[in-house]
């Protein structure tokens, strides 16, 4: 046997005699919980390709805990810096929140940021307004990083950002964009004394296909069902509205609010007024 295989073969065993302990699952379970995850400022993604672009971004993962062979395949000098933990398949499904578990998740700590207005605001960013489906918001994200929105406020009674459905729809967004909760009448009471425009997305205003968007603003995304608050109606200084084309028929009264994101996200990237990553 080669110098080579006997490596390999030591670092095999090195992590399989790592093996998860029934403690650790039980507490991976309760991370389900939001009171949990905010207790411990941990949160968990999981996926074979999510998990390895956690790692290689340099996000705060504490571990990786994952069958054998996707613990194998992982780098030498990722396995010396993270804790490793193999287990088999019938253990990631009680993990799991997924029907039919990846190979891997991993555990990531959470961010200790605050929002600083300053910064956010010499670009475009979204504020949420009570964003309640999970996957409208993980959506929401997905769609922001992809149109090189840096920056998200969400309301505080917007859906927790690290609830396990919100990870999967963001599919790894995550890593690029910030999400902040905060006072929403605070925040944008703020932006307003700086002079920043904010765009209110309404079904009476002017169509995003002849608004002037500024060079920097905020775009306000209302509740799936009830729309903008009345409280933040005040501070809206620009009314926007998606037109619809077509005879009005029942049943269609208003757009998802993940699609209409993306919708007047792209209107105002294609005038080039995002200034992206």
């Amino acid at each position: 046997m080669t110098n080579i295989s006997i490596i390999k073969k030591k670092k095999s065993e090195n992590k399989k005699d790592k093996m998860i302990t029934r403690n650790k699952i039980s507490f991976l379970v309760s991370l389900q919980k939001k009171k949990v995850r905010d207790e411990n400022l941990l949160y968990i993604v999981e996926g074979d390709k999510l998990v390895r672009e956690y790692i290689s971004a340099g996000m705060p993962v504490r571990s990786v805990i994952a069958k054998p062979e996707f613990l194998n395949s992982l780098s030498g000098d990722i396995t010396g810096k993270i804790e490793m933990e193999a287990v088999s398949y019938e253990e990631l499904k009680k993990i799991s929140t997924l029907k039919t578990p990846h190979n891997a998740l991993a555990l990531v700590e959470m961010p200790n940021q605050e929002p600083n207005a300053k910064k956010i605001l010499k670009d475009w960013c979204l504020a949420l307004d009570c964003i309640q489906d999970p996957g409208n918001l993980g959506t929401i994200i997905r769609t922001s990083g992809w149109f090189g929105i840096k920056n998200i406020i969400c309301s505080v009674d917007c859906v927790d950002v690290y609830n396990p459905k919100v990870i999967q729809a963001s599919m790894g967004a995550l890593i690029q964009v910030k999400i902040f909760q905060q006072v929403l009448s605070d925040f944008l009471k703020e932006a307003r004394e700086k002079g920043i425009q904010v765009y209110g997305t309404l079904l009476n205003g002017e169509s995003i296909y002849n608004s002037p968007f500024d060079k920097k603003g905020i775009i306000l995304i209302g509740n799936e069902s009830k729309g903008i608050s009345d409280s933040l109606m005040p501070f809206i200084t620009e009314k926007i509205m998606i037109p619809r084309f077509g005879e009005i028929k029942p049943g269609i009264d208003s757009l998802n609010a993940a699609i209409a994101t993306s919708i007047v996200l792209s209107q105002i990237a294609g005038r080039g007024k995002i200034s992206g990553f």
